[in-house]
């Protein structure tokens, strides 16, 4: 790994997060605008439980990317060592206990890249290390891992001298609710509003519903608590087919065939939005390929390959393709190639996931959520310029108090996105 997105991509498929090899970026900014270095985060616990708690990592961007994770008492960087063995344990106490039902706990945040702000609920996680050092965290796809049978998720976040983002995510799986809320320097305040207390029981619930609809394995993406039967988790379903390849198998392939017969004779438009500008493809009848000219070509993709965005077809190799590739995952995802052809720019989000073949996880997701945002497969920032945003990210290049609420969104934060009183400005994104 050479740059910090190779060492961010590398822990989005392994759950391992180690420094890149590569010096720390160069790149400067104006002193006028470069962000505090450090960032006051105030963690709420809107769980039913006393006994939740925070864990903090990510690769320190003031010194040299080195792996960090924050110790409990939420302000001392711990920087592991390299250890001898795999599967090391911490040798310092990371798990930031939250208070009480209803309390905040705030934390002091160096600048990141790769961050994560992991919850769990009623025990500790366990996080370990190998020699790198590297940090092993978290997995929902791995039985033997000890959190497995755990109430835990995360955020994601990257603060840097330039700005702070931050973003909810299903992209692989679903179990506590967050919420985000950002306060800049100016006093404007954003949200993100994530799921109720109970989202985790209605997507379950229209998994089920859906797998009763049209026979397919929706239902097998939930994962029960084995103590108690109760919903402890719903696998997006790319992390499903990880846990069982033989998952949707053939699911979108009349979907795929109709694209293609549509597309042969006639031009699927995607605008890159980049320095390509909008670039045109069609069915290439003697290659059976979805072909833009000089750029390169795709094959059919499976739904494994739909699902992950990054498999099959999808596994491209130049930045051209790459930009086109995202655009036509995403079209996929949302199954709207038989009704637009120009990817994005025509997009209209009411029509997101209107074909009975589609990515129902990402459809049940986004209707679950409170204001409908949050990313629920890995290009689910593709839109049209200026578009509406699907991903339930933040961004602000000066961030002054970040406010993650575990459990569903405090009654305050729903007053305020309702437009309610105060010197702070409420903006919904």
């Amino acid at each position: 790994m050479s740059t910090i997105n190779d060492a961010v991509q590398a822990q989005k498929k392994s759950n391992i997060l180690l420094a890149p090899l590569a010096s720390k970026s160069t790149k400067t900014v104006s002193l006028s605008t470069q962000t505090s270095s450090t960032l006051s985060v105030a963690l709420v616990n809107n769980t039913s439980s006393s006994n939740a708690y925070a864990y903090i990592s990510g690769l320190s961007l003031d010194n040299d990317n080195a792996v960090f994770m924050l110790q409990s008492d939420g302000s001392t960087v711990y920087y592991p060592t390299s250890p001898s063995s795999t599967g090391t344990a911490l040798s310092e106490d990371c798990g930031i206990k939250l208070g009480a039902p209803g309390s905040t706990t705030t934390v002091t945040v160096p600048r990141t890249a790769g961050g994560r702000i992991w919850f769990s609920k009623d025990a500790t996680l366990t996080f370990l290390v190998n020699p790198g050092p590297a940090l092993v965290e978290p997995s929902v796809t791995n039985v033997s891992d000890p959190n497995y049978d755990i109430y835990w998720d995360f955020c994601e976040f990257t603060f840097n001298a330039a700005e702070l983002y931050i973003n909810i995510s299903y992209v692989d799986f679903v179990s506590l609710p967050i919420a985000l809320q950002l306060e800049n320097t100016s006093g404007v305040v954003t949200t993100v509003q994530g799921l109720p207390s109970n989202g985790l029981d209605t997507v379950c619930s229209n998994l089920t519903a859906q797998t009763a609809t049209d026979g397919e394995g929706w239902s097998s993406l939930i994962v029960k608590a084995p103590s108690t039967g109760a919903n402890l988790r719903a696998l997006s379903p790319n992390s499903g087919i990880v846990m069982d390849s033989t998952l949707f198998n053939g699911y979108y392939q009349s979907y795929v065939d109709q694209v293609w017969s549509k597309y042969t004779g006639s031009n699927l438009q995607i605008n890159t939005q980049a320095e390509w500008g909008t670039v045109s493809g069609t069915v290439d009848t003697s290659t059976s390929k979805l072909t833009f000219g000089d750029a390169g070509s795709f094959a059919q993709p499976s739904a494994a390959d739909i699902f992950s965005c990054s498999t099959g077809p999808f596994a491209v190799s130049t930045a051209e393709m790459g930009n086109i590739a995202a655009r036509l995952a995403a079209a996929f995802n949302r199954s709207t190639l038989l009704i637009n052809s120009l990817q994005p720019d025509n997009e209209v989000v009411s029509t997101y996931y209107t074909n009975s073949i589609t990515n129902h996880y990402a459809r049940i997701l986004h209707a679950a959520n409170l204001d409908g945002r949050g990313y629920a497969f890995p290009y689910d920032d593709v839109a049209p310029s200026n578009g509406a945003d699907q991903t339930g990210s933040l961004f602000d290049s000066g961030p002054q108090l970040l406010t993650v609420t575990v459990g569903g969104p405090s009654s305050t934060a729903s007053q305020g996105l309702r437009g309610g009183s105060g010197k702070s400005d409420v903006v919904e994104l």
